[in-house]
């Protein structure tokens, strides 16, 4: 089965072309047209401008793919694009090309969600089958998760950031020293040649049994150590020790909370991916915390950590191939939920999920006052 994919949820146009085997999925072709230079004098990305370069690029890449492996357009089976989450103008261009191109070519179209390419692009871009269970840590500009996938579209949020992700965390401390967008590599180049043991940051949630993220904290401890000491901001051994310090703090929770997920999940394998995978002291400290543990750690090329089609088609093949429903693709959605309840059980999933939290507030409110009673109490069973 071949399947034509494309991502446009944010600042990255991709195509890419993949064909399943009995043993993995191959990428045959992939292009990606990266608009990092465009926004780095905005400090981050300009979604009216994403957009336009999107529409520009789009109709140049997907002929391009085609031309790489010299097959026509009507060698596919199947169209993939990104339904969400992400930037809403971004993806409705590379949504509306895919129903447009499969409609044209009367295949099916297949909506993918961006998470969910980043949760199998570890074992795609390895050319590995999908092994269930495993945990998996998407860590990225927009996201800070841990999820244990248990099959297809059978997933567990174990836990997630409360407020910045870890990719962000990066952007905001790199533009707050002075560097250029995006910050992620600015800072890793920096930690280099820097001491992580110079500063004592803040970890956060350092409790065994809790699996959520915090960076926004870390961040601010940056800032104020950064505005209290003026006279050594000019000096560039200061600032190597800041951002080795920064880098490490953020790793640390990384690993952490990764090895922590596995130990409770009781799983064999974690497969990590997302833009801050590109940082080489993260893919270190995790093989070396993986290998410790006795721990199957799949980590794609620096090339398919960041936004990707191959990750889009990949996913979207693999489902097809396995039997699992595809997403329709009737539409985007900014916000789509990597956990949200079944479609097809429709109003009685959305009931049960307000009984549920129906009941959890009033639990909380009988905790407050236990002569509390309320009407219309809901048990849910």
């Amino acid at each position: 089965m071949r399947v034509l994919g494309i991502e446009t949820s944010c600042d990255e146009t991709a195509v890419a072309l993949v064909e399943t085997n009995p043993w993995s999925t191959d990428i045959l072709a992939q292009v990606i047209s990266s608009q990092i230079e465009l926004h780095r004098p905005y400090g981050g990305v300009v979604p009216e401008m994403a957009t336009r370069e999107h529409l520009r690029n789009l109709p140049l890449l997907v002929p391009q793919v085609m031309k790489e492996i010299n097959l026509p357009l009507d060698a596919i089976d199947a169209v993939a694009a990104t339904e969400g989450p992400g930037l809403a103008s971004s993806l409705l261009i590379g949504h509306s090309y895919a129903r447009a191109l499969a409609l044209a070519l009367s295949k099916p179209m297949v909506g993918v969600n961006h998470l969910e390419g980043h949760l199998y692009s570890p074992f795609i871009a390895n050319r590995r089958a999908v092994e269930f269970p495993f945990v998996g840590l998407i860590a990225s500009g927009g996201h800070t998760l841990l999820v244990h996938a248990l099959g297809w579209d059978r997933y567990v949020k174990l836990g997630s950031t409360v407020d910045d992700a870890a990719g962000e965390a990066f952007d905001k401390v790199a533009k707050l020293l002075g560097f250029p967008y995006p910050g992620g590599p600015e800072i890793e180049k920096m930690a280099a040649k820097g001491n992580p043991e110079a500063f004592g940051l803040p970890r956060s949630f350092p409790e065994r049994d809790n699996l959520n993220f915090s960076f926004s904290g870390l961040k601010t401890a940056v800032r104020f150590f950064y505005e209290k000491s003026p006279q050594m901001q000019a000096d560039p051994v200061w600032a190597y020790d800041l951002c080795a310090s920064f880098q490490k703090a953020v790793v640390d929770v990384l690993v952490r909370k990764s090895m922590q997920a596995v130990a409770q999940a009781r799983v064999e394998r974690l497969a990590v991916s997302g833009g801050v995978l590109c940082n080489n002291a993260l893919r270190l400290e995790l093989e070396v915390a993986c290998y410790a543990a006795g721990v199957d750690l799949i980590v794609a090329d620096p090339t398919f950590c960041t936004d990707n089609a191959g990750m889009i088609a990949g996913t979207a093949a693999e489902k097809l191939e396995a039997g699992a429903a595809p997403r329709v693709g009737d539409d985007i959605n900014p916000n789509l939920d990597l956990f949200a309840p079944d479609p097809e059980q429709g109003e009685a999933a959305r009931g049960m999920n307000a009984a549920v939290k129906l009941k959890s507030r009033q639990k909380q409110g009988a905790a407050k006052d236990p002569e509390l009673t309320s009407p219309g109490q809901v048990e849910v069973w």
